[in-house]
């Protein structure tokens, strides 16, 4: 039997660190107000960031993400894929998977990474 401890994470997309501004609003309830929040990572498949809310697994939001390298917000339809408890409060990590982004908007956050990664190197 396989240790799950040992499991290395497995991700379509590289992920790199980013504290960019992400708002968030559930999709199916639209009197739901946008919440704004900070991204904790980004890649071209999705964003993690903080919530000061309980949000669902597969709860289908809308996301705008402003990327400094280009003026007009990123948008997606992604899904909750993971949430955790952040010990210290009430707040929670969310992890989303971009389920509908145009193509543009993913090449955008592919040059985006590839910049930052050029820049740590």
């Amino acid at each position: 039997m396989e240790n799950l401890n040992n499991v290395e994470e497995k991700r379509r997309y590289r992920r790199i660190d980013s504290a960019l501004s992400v708002r968030y609003r559930n999709l199916r309830k639209n009197e739901n107000p946008t919440i704004e929040s900070l991204s904790k990572n980004i890649g071209e498949g999705g964003v993690c960031f903080n919530s000061g809310e309980f949000i669902s697994l597969a709860c289908r939001m809308i996301v705008e993400i402003t990327l400094p390298t280009t003026p007009k917000p990123i948008k997606a339809i992604s899904k909750v894929a993971w949430i955790r408890k952040i010990p210290a409060g009430d707040s929670y990590q969310i992890g989303n998977q971009f389920l509908e982004i145009t193509k543009d908007d993913r090449d955008r956050i592919s040059q985006f990474i590839n910049q930052v990664v050029k820049l740590n190197t």
